[in-house]
């Protein structure tokens, strides 16, 4: 008996024999998982205008899709680092009446369909919506339909991301540190910033690489919300939907890019997202 089975190691197989003991039914069944995930995206790679992508990628509209998008979902990230990561450790570290409920409210545009999303947003924002009415009256301000629109959408649906992943990053950093620094007379502040930050730091840019990921690949909310006007709030997916029906070559083209981005951002996190631990 090997050491590992001495040990009861729930992973360790003798020989190497991974799949010795796990059965069949199991071994099919998350084989045929894996390929109706990874067909799809080899399926793109296989029909892209190889010998045109570059040309399709300079074409004006999406050159200026693709700098809109990245210029929008910037800003959208800093937004949810600049008021996610206070929402994150309120959740974490404040025990306050309707904590739960809270914590529901920040989750569900996880779960709610972005199409939802955008009609949210179009009533509080919009020209009669609960906030947008007064912005317009007091301000002269008009959110739908522009690309400040876009930018909330991409938040709206990306700052739970960040939250989910910076609150897990509070929650299992050690408070006896934070015990320390006040002991030794630092201020909340101080101790928050010299102490409790740094601490979560990985889980900080775990959640904001997440959630800039989440922004890059919005439709829903931002096509119901923000419209599609080229220059304005055309997004590379809303560019990817209409090219489909106008210019394949080039919805394929800017499908790669979009997958391209995606496999930087899963290396870059690694296992974070789904241990927690740091890479």
């Amino acid at each position: 008996m090997t050491r590992a089975w001495a040990t009861h190691d729930p992973t360790a197989r003798p020989n190497g024999q991974v799949f010795g003991r796990a059965p069949a039914a199991l071994v099919i069944a998350g084989v045929i998982g894996f390929a109706f995930l990874v067909v799809p995206v080899v399926a793109v790679v296989a029909k892209a205008p190889w010998g045109s992508v570059a040309h399709e990628l300079g074409n004006a509209d999406v050159r200026t899709a693709l700098w809109l998008s990245l210029a929008t979902t910037a800003i959208s990230a800093a937004l949810c680092l600049v008021f996610g990561v206070p929402l994150a450790w309120a959740l974490a570290r404040v025990d306050f009446p309707g904590r739960r409920v809270a914590r529901a409210f920040v989750t569900l545009p996880l779960v709610m369909p972005p199409v939802v999303g955008g009609v949210a947003l179009l009533l509080a924002f919009g020209r009669t919506g609960l906030i947008g009415s007064w912005l317009d009256d007091a301000f002269g301000i008009t959110v739908p339909f522009t690309t400040a629109a876009v930018v909330l959408a991409q938040t709206f649906v990306a700052l739970p991301f960040m939250v989910i992943s910076v609150e897990g990053a509070f929650r299992s950093t050690d408070v006896r540190y934070d015990d320390a620094a006040a002991t030794l007379g630092a201020s909340r502040l101080a101790t928050f910033w010299h102490v409790t930050l740094p601490l979560a730091a990985p889980g900080i840019a775990a959640g904001t690489l997440l959630s800039w990921a989440r922004a890059l690949g919005e439709f829903g909310a931002t096509i119901t919300f923000a419209g599609n006007f080229p220059g304005v709030t055309r997004t590379m997916p809303l560019q990817i939907y209409i090219g489909l029906q106008s210019d394949p070559d080039a919805a394929i083209a800017l499908s790669l890019v979009m997958i391209a981005l995606s496999i930087v951002v899963l290396v870059a996190l690694r296992e974070r997202w789904i241990t927690g631990v740091a890479p």
